[in-house]
């Protein structure tokens, strides 16, 4: 059985492992980077929607800006429609999202045409591409050369390489084989999604024309934002994609909605439940969906006990995943590739590895355990309540910002070394944030049990003028925590005392 030897080999070659071949190969144009990838022609795939870190990877370290203004669509921000009971038309859904269009570039991208794009780059960098090829095992050692069994075309072969960069998504090649890959047994979300046609375009002539108040409410553009459909521990994207094509999907937490069954095929009972809601019905009722690309997946959140070691690193999904809401995903890809590139580059510039190995693993585990704490856990217990999420969404948007989107825009590409919420200056919006959807979720969990939960949900609308990273964002933020402290004062005392422990019948 033949072998080749390269310095790295990336199994995987989406975006994640094609961004990693390129700034190696920018870095260090002598490298010998091995690209293996198993499809032949990608295929669209979910992590369609960038936001403002993902954004500045693709445009100011990758180099895409004039490739996605060209062949994606660019991105409004989010919006998000809230339905409750005797709701009917969509203008009686209450409304959070911007008033104007956003001042930081970002896209809803066709990860098909986007993949290819930086894959053809990194193979013009000059790393050797392997389509159709399928990676059946890999052997670490520590310090040592690192041995792959490959199939491509009916042959076998070996490839021995100093590092293996594992970017094989979902997958998570090297974490199943090793044993390190956990669930996240504490946010347990399933999601169902497809692409569709026909789907009712909220700027056009015939909603302006039939609803001229609520169309001239937003000084934007709604259609090409990532819409949000919410309600009771659910939420649904609606991603348009360059071509006329719309991703729709729904993400649920499994504790609190049933999946409808049914006789029925998968696609019709998705689109019965986005219909069930008035926002989904104007936006579903003559869409048709893309045959053959209807996809479930439960357990979406997970992580790698192992991010890297001394010859081997994760990145994008292979190391970890939390949730799709705020599309967090591209920037755990934009960190994990921009440090493994680093970790790689000074081994092979003779720097010791292993104090970077050791950082590189407490930096990633610390990041995605507080990522989750202060965004997603308990989300889905309150983000269904338009009050709630009113609160929420202002403080999530301006935090993050002072916590994370300022660093690659005041420090430069070097800060996405830096994963989320693992410098001292994140520290305090971290804590904020987890503080408030703790709070927030003790609330939500009180207005069920008075009945109230939902309340405003029609006929409500909030428009923002968005947030800056820089000190523009200061006020604005300032206002959300006093409207924090608002509700903590007119509701919030009902759940300031620890929940009594209830303790059931002895056996």
């Amino acid at each position: 059985m033949r072998t080749e030897a390269v310095d790295v080999a990336i199994v995987g070659g989406s975006l994640s492992g094609s961004a990693t071949a390129l700034l190696l190969l920018r870095g260090n144009p002598g490298l010998r980077v091995l690209v293996l990838e198993k499809s032949t022609a990608f295929s669209r795939r979910v992590g369609e929607s960038t936001v403002e870190v993902s954004a500045y990877f693709l445009a100011r370290v990758l180099g895409l800006t004039a490739f996605n203004n060209e062949t994606q669509l660019s991105k409004q921000g989010m919006r998000f429609w809230f339905s409750r009971p005797g709701v009917e038309e969509l203008v009686e859904c209450s409304e959070i999202g911007g008033r104007y269009l956003t001042r930081i570039p970002a896209w809803q991208v066709d990860r098909s045409t986007l993949d290819e794009e930086v894959l053809t780059r990194a193979r013009n960098a000059g790393a050797t591409v392997l389509r159709g090829a399928k990676v059946r095992s890999v052997r670490l050692a520590a310090g040592g050369r690192q041995w792959l069994r490959v199939e491509t075309d009916g042959e076998s072969f070996n490839v021995e390489a100093r590092w293996v960069v594992d970017a094989s998504g979902f997958t998570t090649l090297l974490a199943r084989q090793e044993g390190w890959l956990r669930s996240n047994r504490e946010h347990p979300t399933t999601a169902c999604w497809a692409r569709w046609s026909g789907v009712t375009d909220l700027d056009g002539s015939d909603l302006t024309m039939r609803y001229p108040e609520w169309s001239q409410a937003c000084c934007g553009i709604r259609a090409t934002a990532t819409n949000h459909l919410v309600g009771d521990g659910w939420w649904a994207w609606v991603i348009p994609l360059k071509g006329g094509e719309t991703s729709v999907g729904v993400v649920f937490d499994q504790r609190r909605v049933r999946w409808p069954a049914g006789p029925e095929p998968l696609v019709h009972r998705l689109k019965s439940f986005l219909c069930a809601h008035p926002m989904g019905r104007a936006l579903m009722q003559d869409a048709e969906p893309v045959a053959g690309d209807v996809h479930w997946r439960a357990n979406l959140a997970y992580w790698s006990d192992r991010m890297a070691g001394d010859g081997f690193v994760l990145v994008g999904d292979a190391a970890g995943f939390i949730d799709p809401l705020y599309s967090p995903g591209m920037d755990w890809l934009s960190f994990t590739v921009s440090r493994a590139v680093d970790l790689i580059l000074r081994s092979e510039a003779g720097e010791p590895v292993v104090p970077r190995v050791d950082r590189h693993n407490g930096d990633f585990t610390r990041s995605y355990r507080r990522w989750f704490d202060a965004v997603y856990r308990d989300k889905y217990s309150w983000l269904g309540d338009f009050e709630l999420m009113q609160v929420g969404f202002r403080l999530d948007l301006g935090l993050y910002y002072i916590g994370v989107v300022s660093q690659p825009f005041q420090l430069g590409p070097k800060a996405l070394q830096n994963p989320v919420f693992s410098l001292p200056a994140s520290r305090i919006p971290q804590w904020i944030m987890r503080t408030y959807n703790r709070r927030l979720s003790r609330m939500a969990d009180d207005r069920r049990r008075r009945g109230t939960f939902g309340r405003a949900n029609a006929r409500h609308r909030d428009l923002l003028m968005g947030f800056l990273p820089d000190r523009s964002s200061g006020p604005p933020l300032l206002r959300a925590l006093a409207r924090w402290l608002v509700l903590e004062v007119r509701e919030g005392w009902r759940t300031w005392l620890p929940e009594p422990v209830r303790v059931g019948p002895v056996a």
